[in-house]
């Protein structure tokens, strides 16, 4: 498959640049698109896709009729003028949505989940944590979709073309990460690999083709780095210069059954569903300490540190996620996206095993271990922790009490953990 790149109308512009990171993973792609349909062997004019829908795969049948204007593609297309997989995809994700129009605007990491039912973070490089490059490799060790951007100040700069050949608002996709050793120097750089999805190449600082920064290294490292660019559309940069001159990065965490059997490096998953009932669950956040307490609660027991906790630390890496259900297809409709987020509390010694619903005086005067950083009215509100191992609740809640919805919250460890 060709490369896909935006036509005139650009208002689904983040679900194509999840559509180029899709086609960075043959795996996920044809599990989004069956390989079994063509316009040749059996052709009846219809294409099914697959989306994962909050929690389970579900999928999407649609026919061949494309809009067209003059006749030329009205929405996404492929390079190849006789290749219409792009079209046809998003055609699909629409209906899943309920029509073109209800994705009109939306976020990228959005659509890489509806791909591969993994859980999304999303990182302003400005303020990134210092183990970023590890959380980064450990990402694509197991398959995870990355992407990053250079933010825009205003319309006038989107697509344009900073000194060093970068373009500003422009989604690439993140291949790889390296550690090499210096020659003649007693240190280490850290390189990554990016693409280009639209299919070139404009990168001319440190580490471009041909530069000076080579031969800083081995001949076999550069050998071997040189060979794994085997697409015009990718280039290598070091990782200081990619936390200097871009802004957001995207990473997509995959489940097991996004991985197709690949469960040896994934994440540990558990999932649940909620509601928020006026009067009964739906509760606001701690502004409410009258009613805080009533919203939906779920235990979380972390069984095991990481593997690589430094002596002494002890500590389990999790990632935490809330979404809120249906809200886009209900947009023609009126309704927006609530402003969601959570928080998590240590459960005492004496509370734990128990699993009642903690009252409202444990809240008044406990405070929480860990929360997301704001409130959000986004699909999806996710945060990354590192806690100690032991018992935990954790309370997804709207910002304003009374406000109903239903959520699917989940939580991704890297070792075993257990929720209810």
């Amino acid at each position: 498959m060709s490369p896909v790149r935006p036509t005139a109308v650009g208002w689904d512009c983040w679900l194509l640049a999840a559509i180029a990171c899709l086609t960075m993973n043959e795996k996920l792609l044809y599990r989004v698109i069956p390989p079994d349909q063509s316009f040749s062997h059996n052709y009846a004019g219809i294409f099914h896709f697959q989306f994962w829908r909050y929690g389970e795969w579900i999928d999407v049948l649609v026919d061949d009729r494309i809009p067209t204007c003059k006749n030329q593609l009205v929405f996404t297309k492929s390079f190849r003028k006789n290749e219409y997989w792009s079209a046809l995809l998003e055609k699909a994700y629409a209906k899943l949505h309920g029509s073109y129009e209800a994705l009109r605007g939306g976020n990228t990491l959005e659509a890489m989940e509806d791909f591969t039912g993994g859980v999304t973070e999303f990182f302003e490089l400005s303020h990134a944590p210092e183990q970023l490059f590890c959380i980064m490799k450990k990402a694509l060790e197991r398959g995870s979709l990355m992407g990053c951007s250079i933010d825009v100040a205003s319309l006038i700069e989107m697509e344009s073309h900073m000194e060093q050949g970068l373009v500003r608002g422009h989604a690439y996709s993140i291949i790889a990460l390296e550690e090499c050793d210096q020659v003649d120097q007693d240190s280490r750089v850290q390189l990554i690999r990016l693409r280009n999805p639209w299919g070139w190449v404009l990168w001319k600082g440190p580490w471009c083709t041909n530069s000076k920064e080579w031969s800083t290294i081995s001949i076999a490292d550069c050998n071997s780095l040189k060979k794994q660019t085997v697409q015009e559309s990718e280039f290598w940069m070091s990782f200081a210069d990619f936390k200097k001159y871009f802004t957001k990065m995207e990473i997509c965490n995959l489940t097991p059954d996004g991985l197709q059997g690949e469960v040896r490096s994934s994440w540990s998953v558990s999932v649940n569903e909620g509601r928020w009932v006026r009067g009964s669950s739906a509760g606001g956040c701690r502004n409410y300490p009258e009613s805080f307490w009533t919203n939906p609660q779920y235990r979380l027991q972390l069984l095991e540190e990481d593997d690589d906790s430094e002596e002494g630390e002890k500590l389990c890496s999790l990632v935490v996620s809330l979404m809120q259900k249906g809200r886009r297809m209900q947009k023609n409709q009126g309704p927006r996206f609530l402003t969601i987020g959570f928080s998590i509390y240590q459960v005492p010694k004496e509370m734990q095993g128990k699993h009642q619903h903690l009252q409202k005086d444990f809240f008044l005067y406990t405070a929480s271990k860990a929360k997301c950083q704001s409130y959000i009215n986004l699909r999806e509100v996710t945060e990354r922790f590192r806690l100690p191992p032991g018992e935990y609740v954790i309370i997804p809640t709207t910002f304003e009490p009374h406000q109903e919805g239903d959520f699917i919250l989940r939580v991704f460890s890297e070792k075993d953990s257990l929720s209810e």
